[in-house]
């Protein structure tokens, strides 16, 4: 793994390198005036990653603290779709990206905005990719915040690295995974990752734990027996809760909305606002 810093740049002429120091600058003041940071990380793709980071950003607002979430996933970035706010355009003041707000406030910044269309691909390589997500970081004013959640690409690659490597400490990393298997393989991957970097407060949701029949109510393990307890327990992190695939997963995506907003009585509204505790309570001091 790469030390920290800027390795591998012995021939970069002295005004990328004052343009690369004056950038860590911003990153470090920008980041300053944000009180917890919390990236959300998953093994794989499919999981519902995304769903969880915007639940938990819309869980965080709806408790009082002033919530921006930073979409650094650049090939499928659909926080601005959870949120309602899918082609807003960033407006520039003083050289700074100013975030757009959501209708409950939440401040977000995304690859999404900067794309023409929902169909553009983005081919990029690692180096460009991981300086797009810094300057997101470093050049976006996200003023004081309470509460920043950083929306990974799953897995262990470039960007994920980028975010955790770049941003002054990181005080939780939330894993988000599913029965199978296999996704906890990956996630044993990702969670040595974030050791290695020496980040200790790691906690675990459970996603698409059980569906819940709209009709019968009746609870279905669709994809094998649920294990996030003994998975958190033999990983050494806190389990947080498991979620379950419901009806409101499927109605608030098309609503262009999240199910802590548009269901505000249920009971996976519950369990995001019961998450949030747990975040608050074991990893935010």
């Amino acid at each position: 793994m790469p030390e920290h810093g800027h390795h591998g740049h012995a021939n970069i002429s002295p005004e990328q390198q004052k343009a690369m120091m004056e950038q860590e600058l911003r990153l470090f003041e920008h980041m300053g005036k944000v009180k917890y940071k919390i990236a959300v990380m998953s093994g794989k793709g499919g999981v519902g990653k995304s769903t969880v980071a915007a639940n938990l950003a819309e869980a965080f607002q709806k408790k009082g603290m002033v919530t921006g979430i930073l979409d650094a996933d650049i090939h499928g970035p659909n926080i601005p779709k959870m949120l309602g706010v899918e082609g807003e355009d960033i407006l520039i003041e003083n050289k700074e990206m100013l975030p757009v707000m959501s209708k409950n406030g939440i401040k977000v910044m995304s690859m999404g905005f900067l794309i023409d269309s929902v169909d553009t691909p983005i081919i990029w390589r690692g180096p460009q990719k991981s300086g797009s997500i810094k300057q997101f970081m470093a050049d976006t004013a996200w003023g004081d915040l309470d509460v920043l959640i950083i929306d990974n690409p799953p897995g262990t690659g470039d960007e994920p690295l980028t975010v955790l490597q770049s941003l002054p400490n990181v005080d939780a990393v939330i894993m988000v995974t599913t029965p199978n298997t296999m996704s906890h393989e990956d996630v044993l991957k990702c969670v040595n990752m974030v050791k290695m970097l020496n980040i200790d407060k790691i906690g675990l949701v459970e996603n698409m734990s059980y569906f819940i029949c709209p009709h019968c109510g009746e609870k279905t393990e669709i994809f094998g027996k649920s294990q996030g307890e003994e998975f958190s327990n033999k990983l050494g992190i806190k389990y947080l809760d498991s979620l379950p695939l419901s009806e409101e997963n499927l109605k608030s995506t098309n609503e262009d909305s999240t199910i802590v907003n548009s269901y505000a009585q249920s009971d996976i509204t519950q369990k995001f606002m019961n998450i949030v505790e747990k975040i608050d309570d074991e990893f935010l001091e």
